[in-house]
């Protein structure tokens, strides 16, 4: 691999250039064009991004890891940008941009663990690990984020699947798909060595990884409660125990170690960051979904997760799949339900007999609803439509897919669930943001965890985001993160 004038140590420089032997770090104007072209797409379904002093510092960092990555006018060439978003994850474009969302650094301790993230992505676009996702991605069809899941039902290619994805994660075929583990280890190298020579500690990568690793093995634990999916960079970064022990490895390696850690300038910055769901664009509480600007919530069935973005909250499970959005509404409650079901059915609309919609009302609410069979490449499924009017002449829906013959029944439950909320309700949904406090005398992991603004898990929370471990002894004068009910 051809790394310009970066220097790196002899066992990482044979490693690295074993992988990737051919591949030019320059990006082109074509690439950076169509990075630009899709940045408003990706910053949108986001939920916007965070600007300010946080913006300003990740912009930085991620400058001073970024001038080592061999790239021409890599401070021009590279953008960073901070994403208001629940999600845990970060990613590049191939032309040059780079994203992060606040979700993932709340998970951080110190700055030379952002520096590495950010120095690992920058790594995937210097060693156009791109171009094998993208043809990955032109052959599977994966559509959106909820593409991987509603192709295995419906067939990646057909129209349905396009279904629920279809003006989801419009940056999903950069996305979606995972890394091979040789382009995670080839990015964690250079992420390492980027942040090294950038004077920042090298064990902040490992670090980093370990911080991920606590937050999925917790998730996993709370899954059935808490209904969120895997982590983002869990998904699209596989972890593993040898992936956090090859980090440390290669930290231990390096000749000439940096000491920047920055711990304190970085919790300063993450003080107050919002943590899950911003309400503004909706709050998953459990198996309850609330968005108090609209006014309204719903429950999913036990055993089902949601997925929360700007447009749709994606729903699933084992009993079928489904998404709750919204769309133009002129009234007519079923010219809403016949069209909403043609934007699922996309090219199959013609193909696919839609029935009359069923009038019904639901918590007081007026509600209209259809089912249709529809023939997909693995089989018939059954596409539900279950629309309700709001006030203001509003209307949202629910589309569904499940196995042919079952129709709604899967999703009864959550159908019948959905009510208006009234203005004192809305007005008690706050956020949780991230509490930097100084540890006092007499302080205890139990007495922290218990100020924790979750009604479970509190020890397991936040140990989880301190990376202590139950016989940890918490010494006064030390910075922690809590996680705490915050204004809106």
């Amino acid at each position: 691999m051809r790394i310009g004038t970066l220097m790196m140590s002899s066992a990482v420089l044979a490693l690295s250039a074993c992988m990737a032997p051919n591949v030019d770090p320059a990006i082109s104007p074509q690439e950076a064009q169509r990075a630009n072209q899709q940045h408003e797409a990706i910053v949108a379904e986001f939920g916007g991004a965070l600007g300010g002093t946080q913006a300003g510092y990740v912009e930085r960092v991620g400058d001073s890891v970024a001038v080592f990555s061999g790239t021409p006018n890599p401070t021009q060439a590279y953008s960073f940008t901070t994403l208001n978003s629940a999600v845990e994850n970060a990613f590049a474009v191939p032309g040059g941009r780079i994203y992060i969302t606040r979700q993932l650094m709340t998970l951080m301790d110190n700055e030379a663990e952002l520096a590495f993230v950010l120095g690992h992505e920058v790594g995937h676009i210097a060693a156009d690990h791109s171009a094998l996702r993208q043809a990955r991605a032109q052959r599977n069809s994966i559509l959106g984020v909820l593409g991987a899941i509603v192709g295995g039902v419906v067939g990646g290619n057909s129209g349905v699947g396009e279904l629920l994805t279809r003006g989801a994660m419009q940056y999903s075929q950069l996305n979606t798909l995972s890394y091979s583990r040789d382009q995670e280890y080839e990015s964690d190298t250079l992420g390492i060595n980027y942040m090294t020579q950038a004077g920042y500690d090298a064990r902040g990568g490992a670090g980093m990884l370990a911080a991920l690793g606590r937050a999925t093995a917790l998730q996993a634990r709370v899954q059935g409660r808490e209904n969120r999916a895997t982590p983002e960079w869990a998904r699209t970064h596989p972890l593993s125990e040898n992936r956090v022990a090859r980090a440390q490895q290669l930290a231990q390696q390096v000749a000439n170690p940096g000491q920047t850690v920055n711990r304190d300038t970085f919790l300063s910055v993450i003080d107050g960051m919002i943590v899950d769901d911003d309400p503004a664009q909706g709050v998953i509480d459990g198996r309850t979904f609330v968005h108090p600007d609209l006014r309204l919530r719903f429950s999913v069935p036990q055993g089902f997760t949601m997925q929360n973005s700007t447009r749709q909250v994606g729903i699933q499970g084992s009993g079928g799949q489904a998404i709750f959005t919204t769309r133009q509404f002129d009234g007519n409650l079923n010219n809403y339900v016949v069209t909403a079901m043609r934007d699922v059915l996309g090219q199959q609309a013609n193909q696919v007999q839609i029935p009359s919609p069923r009038q019904t009302t639901i918590n007081g609410l007026p509600a209209a609803y259809a089912t249709t069979r529809v023939n997909t490449q693995n089989g018939a499924v059954d596409l539900s439509v279950f629309a309700y009017r709001f006030a203001n002449n509003r209307a949202y829906h629910f589309a569904m897919l499940t196995q042919a013959g079952q129709g709604i029944g899967p999703f009864n439950g959550m159908v019948g669930s959905l009510a208006p909320i009234s203005a004192q309700e809305a007005a008690n949904v706050r956020p949780r943001v991230i509490d930097v406090i100084t540890v006092r005398s007499g302080d205890t992991i139990q007495s922290l965890a218990s100020r924790m603004a979750y009604r479970d898990y509190q020890v397991e929370r936040f140990m989880s985001l301190n990376g202590l471990s139950s016989n940890s002894t918490l010494q006064p004068g030390r910075k922690v993160k809590i996680v705490v009910t915050g204004q809106r």
